[in-house]
């Protein structure tokens, strides 16, 4: 765990990935103890830390998380996330280049609960939410081309629906399409960075997680502006 930024309301971390953020059915131990752990014994804080959880990735996913220190903190920041005021950027590698360099998805997303998957289609459907978002060619390497993806909404598996359903499915996600998987069980999906007006101070958060290690996101070091 790498503490990004941390204040009196808020800590932010990079998570790697395979990582859970909060516990669930496996039982195994998530970021989030972690993080309390950290700040217990930081600042001494005697009985139960308090955090909250603000938002999640995807087991698979790496990057940008976001905890609340404070009840205040934690209302706040789950108002800023709902109306879609902390910008994300994620990047993403894929084997097939985009269809354009770049462009806005927009498609309804239905989830299946039972295959912990969603599904894209072009045309409003019953059950289905609408999604969006914005993606932009970094670059491409020998093998892979680097994509940033800003979202736009928030929804199940967003990112990796909707960039399967345009033929671009992340590198190692099996589940969309992938050709194999990473050998971590990882996929090559990075959050990035976020941005937001802080809830107490209000000042600008400007927060950015570097690059995973594995081999393939090397060739991208250089050009992604940050890390």
């Amino acid at each position: 765990m790498e503490v990004l930024y941390e204040d009196n309301h808020l800590v932010i971390v990079s998570k790697a990935p395979g990582e859970i953020v909060q516990g669930d059915k496996t039982g195994d131990a998530p970021l989030s103890d972690a993080v309390k752990a950290y700040i217990k014994e930081k600042y001494a804080k005697p009985g139960q830390v308090f955090l909250g959880v603000t938002h999640r990735l995807d087991r698979p996913v790496s990057g940008v998380v976001v905890f609340a220190r404070t009840d205040k903190a934690l209302s706040r920041m789950n108002t800023l996330f709902r109306d879609g005021h902390v910008k994300k950027t994620y990047l993403a590698l894929v084997h097939e280049r985009p269809p354009k360099e770049e462009d806005e998805l927009r498609h309804w997303i239905v989830r299946n609960e039972k295959q912990n998957k969603s599904y894209a289609y072009d045309r409003e459907k019953l059950s289905a939410k609408e999604a969006r978002l914005r993606y932009r060619v970094l670059g491409k390497s020998e093998n892979y081309y680097l994509v940033a993806v800003r979202l736009l909404t928030g929804r199940h598996h967003q990112i990796r629906c909707q960039l399967a359903k345009i033929g671009c499915p992340i590198k190692g996600d099996l589940k969309y399409g992938a050709r194999r998987s990473n050998p971590d069980g990882s996929i090559s999906l990075h959050a990035w960075r976020v941005s937001f007006e802080h809830p107490v101070s209000h000042t600008i958060i400007d927060v950015w997680a570097p690059l995973p290690a594995a081999n393939e996101w090397n060739a991208f070091r250089d050009i992604v502006t940050g890390d």
